[in-house]
């Protein structure tokens, strides 16, 4: 296990980069703690992988340094690291048995083979393969091999660090929740430094101890699922965090009050006066149809997906979700809309904007 330090770190694909446009991943410095787990979070593109490749050594960044347990690496081979990875896609040895695969870096590094029958036996319990350790991995579903190459990669008790890149893409959609519920689980009991991949919210919200959400090669937010639930930092996290994500409406701030085409809405802290894009931020679980009170609002349509009622409506002009309880009476009637004024947050250029007197 590593505490892994990010000091100064960016990235760019080409050779002579003139500008931060021209970087995959903007400077970033950060510590990962030793022993958490971590989900690296957005849409495709965002710079994830390039982030993961470089602190696995298989990519080395334009400045800055990698170092664990302040040792720099940044210059080291994958291979001295002690780091364990998985892909997106399954990386395993056809010709070896579903056994010998997971054997395979326990043997590579001298382990005895009690111990090696050992931990391949307790892996391939949790994995699902106990009664296929005889097979050649030839043939074997890409399900199956992945769970080979998940299986290869926890079977180390001493890695500094556990690097999953998407590991669940190829996954049948019943099995990703056990084998997250395994990792998470190997996790608790033996303490690894995790960083996890995906595009998936849901993943990263029921893997993590902290999210790292990345848009356009920036880390724009880490912290604990309740944290960017509750408070996103950026427009982006609001987003893409939730469902359906955070509403995001176009608005003057005038003190305590937020002004969406002269209608007011009432805000739980003051601010000073803003320059730029101003918006305001709601998630749709924090704004109430009224038949008396609040903005005008003109619903589209209700969808009853079960659990609760998705409201698609129309609120000055700009386009607003509202979640209704799945007992929540909705009629023709309710054309007015209000937000939880604790629940508003205020952006400037995307940013958000802390009201005067907020704690740190």
């Amino acid at each position: 296990m590593a505490k892994i330090t990010l000091d100064n770190l960016a990235h760019s694909y080409l050779p002579n980069p003139a500008s931060e446009d021209d970087f995959a991943l903007k400077e970033l410095n950060h510590d990962w703690e030793d022993g958490a787990a971590y989900a690296l979070l957005g849409s495709s593109g965002c710079g994830k992988s390039t982030l993961l490749n470089i602190i696995s050594g298989l990519l080395h960044p334009s400045q800055g340094r990698i170092l664990f347990d302040g040792q720099d690496v940044t210059h080291a081979p994958t291979a001295e690291r002690n780091i364990a990875q998985v892909f997106q896609f399954p990386v395993v040895y056809d010709t070896m048995t579903v056994r010998d695969n997971l054997a395979f870096p326990l043997r590579n590094r001298g382990r005895d083979e009690a111990y090696v029958a050992e931990r391949v036996q307790e892996i391939a319990r949790m994995i699902g393969m106990e009664d296929m350790l005889s097979r050649k991995a030839r043939g074997l579903t890409a399900d199956a091999k992945q769970k080979i190459s998940l299986g290869r990669g926890m079977v180390r008790k001493d890695v500094n660090a556990l690097l999953f890149d998407e590991p669940l893409t190829v996954i049948d959609p019943h099995m990703k929740w056990e084998l997250r519920t395994q990792l998470k689980k190997l996790h608790h009991d033996f303490g690894h430094t995790m960083i996890y991949v995906t595009h998936d919210q849901t993943e990263a919200l029921t893997f993590a101890d902290k999210v790292v959400v990345m848009y356009d090669g920036r880390v724009v937010q880490i912290g604990t699922p309740e944290e960017l639930f509750e408070r996103p930092e950026h427009t982006f996290v609001g987003y893409f965090i939730g469902s359906p994500g955070m509403n995001v409406i176009p608005a003057r701030v005038d003190g305590d009050t937020a002004y969406i085409d002269g209608s007011g809405v009432k805000l739980a802290g003051g601010y000073a006066p803003l320059d730029g894009k101003v918006e305001i931020g709601v998630r749709p679980e924090f704004a109430r149809l009224s038949q008396t009170e609040g903005l005008p609002v003109r619903v589209h349509r209700v969808e009853d997906i079960g659990r609760h009622k998705i409201i698609r409506a129309e609120v000055l002009g700009h386009d607003i979700n509202i979640l209704a309880d799945e007992d929540e009476h909705v009629s023709t009637d309710m054309n007015r809309v209000t937000f939880d004024a604790s629940r508003v947050n205020v952006y400037a250029n995307d940013w958000r904007v802390a009201p005067k007197g907020e704690a740190a």
